[in-house]
């Protein structure tokens, strides 16, 4: 039987404890505590740097919640210094504390989903970086953090194969992690690490460079410019509407506004009826996440007629009314958009594209990839690369000439088809030609 002194030591022990440390920049606190076998010990940072007894209890728990999860890592890559060499660089803060004390200052100056961005790949980073001063992370740790990604993602990938994938503390599965995403942790890293160059605790940024990331593939680009394939998609949208066993019935407007409009899908889910102005054939992008979003779409003839369709028979037309609200009058979301709305479309779109022996709809399309539909339009209606990233919200011209160029391997007599189904014409199938068919190819 222990004794009641006993028990307290196997628990102190089992849940680690907190250290105050007085060093000549001030007092200070670290973490002593078992993990994998081993009694670790780690430094938090001093009081200058916001560090109090109940801030270091909390971090405590987070450590000993990724002990038991086993995601910690410990700070083994760090070479042993000497005392005297250790005191010295006291006044160093840790990343750790350094990107935590980051993010709480600049959180008022992010969007919501920039923080949410730079917060998810810190939980990656800060396991891993957390407790090694800002001066001690060179090139070679920053590739060994990679190298640590990788594996994290190929055993995830193990896992998930044998039947038995890895789970979060919510009981989630793991998915593993794509280069896309490795980089974006190191992205991170390396503005954390930017910023501290401008408080002058480092001279150099180890993360900067492209020799630091993956090669990342990028995904093929959707387009969606053929006019049977367009049409198809409308046509799939308004078959839809007339069900009566679907709840919602204005997806052909929708649709038609992602096509023909290309808004994001946030900006398309915000849009209000007095952003959209039918009588000057204009909509107007008033909250967009970029300054270059926030601009005006000149209405195609083809979107200005569905829309005053629409208008005519909306339930709630006053100007501060969503254009597409939800069946209870909200505003939709981005995953009702793309769940709800635009897949039921598509793939009663294939259907009929199948009976009708046509190509079937490019895979993946998303609202997103719409855009790209748009900008095709405004390429084959005639509109210049300048006035196209005007009225996609892009400062970057490289998606637009790239899409520029694909638009311009299409045919004149597609092009023009195109163009007659955008301005309202009625426009017949026809045969291509066959240098227009390898184009098409």
């Amino acid at each position: 039987m222990l004794t009641d002194r006993e028990v307290t030591e196997v628990a102190r022990r089992s849940e680690g404890q907190v250290v105050e440390r007085h060093w000549k920049s001030g007092r200070g606190y670290a973490l002593r505590f078992r993990a994998y076998g081993e009694r670790q010990y780690l430094t938090l940072g001093p009081e200058t740097e916001g560090w109090n007894r109940r801030r270091a209890e909390e971090e405590l728990a987070n450590v000993m919640a990724d002990v038991r999860r086993g995601i910690w890592v410990p700070p083994t890559r760090r070479p042993r210094r000497a005392r005297a060499a250790e005191e010295a660089s006291d006044a160093m803060p840790t990343f750790g504390s350094f990107a935590r004390s980051l993010m709480a200052a600049r959180k008022s100056e992010m969007s919501e989903a920039n923080y949410a961005y730079k917060e998810n790949a810190l939980a990656h980073v800060v396991p891993y970086f957390g407790s090694w001063p800002l001066h001690e992370i060179d090139i070679q740790a920053v590739d060994a953090f990679r190298g640590h990604m990788v594996e994290v993602s190929e055993a995830r990938h193990r896992a998930r194969e044998s039947g038995e994938p890895m789970r979060n503390e919510w009981g989630q599965a793991l998915r593993p992690l794509s280069p896309v995403t490795i980089n974006k942790t190191i992205d991170t890293l390396q503005w954390v690490l930017s910023v501290a160059i401008e408080y002058r605790y480092i001279s150099e940024n180890p993360a900067a460079g492209r020799r630091r990331r993956l090669r990342a593939k990028g995904p093929a680009p959707v387009h969606l410019d053929s006019v049977e394939q367009i049409a198809t998609l409308l046509e799939a949208a308004g078959q839809l509407d007339r069900d009566n066993r679907w709840l919602t019935n204005d997806r052909r407007p929708i649709i038609a506004t992602l096509l023909l409009a290309g808004p994001r899908a946030g900006e398309m889910c915000n849009l209000r009826w007095r952003d959209v102005d039918l009588a000057n054939g204009r909509i107007s992008i008033g909250r967009s996440k970029t300054q270059a979003g926030l601009r005006e779409i000149v209405l195609l003839p083809l979107l200005r007629d569905e829309l005053s369709a629409h208008k005519a028979c909306a339930y709630r037309s006053g100007a501060d009314d969503p254009v597409f609200p939800t069946g209870t009058g909200g505003h939709r979301d981005k995953d009702n958009l793309r769940n709800r709305i635009l897949a039921s479309a598509v793939k009663r779109a294939d259907q009929l594209l199948e009976e009708r022996g046509q190509t079937p709809l490019p895979h993946g399309v998303t609202p997103h990839k719409l855009r790209h539909t748009f900008a095709s339009i405004l390429i084959a209606t005639g509109e210049d690369p300048a006035s196209v990233m005007a009225q996609l919200g892009h400062t970057d011209p490289k998606f637009t000439l790239r899409v520029y160029t694909h638009m311009m391997r299409r045919g004149p007599a597609e092009r023009a088809r195109l163009t007659a189904l955008v301005n309202g014409d009625s426009f017949e199938p026809t045969e291509l030609t066959a240098p227009e068919q390898e184009l098409q190819r």
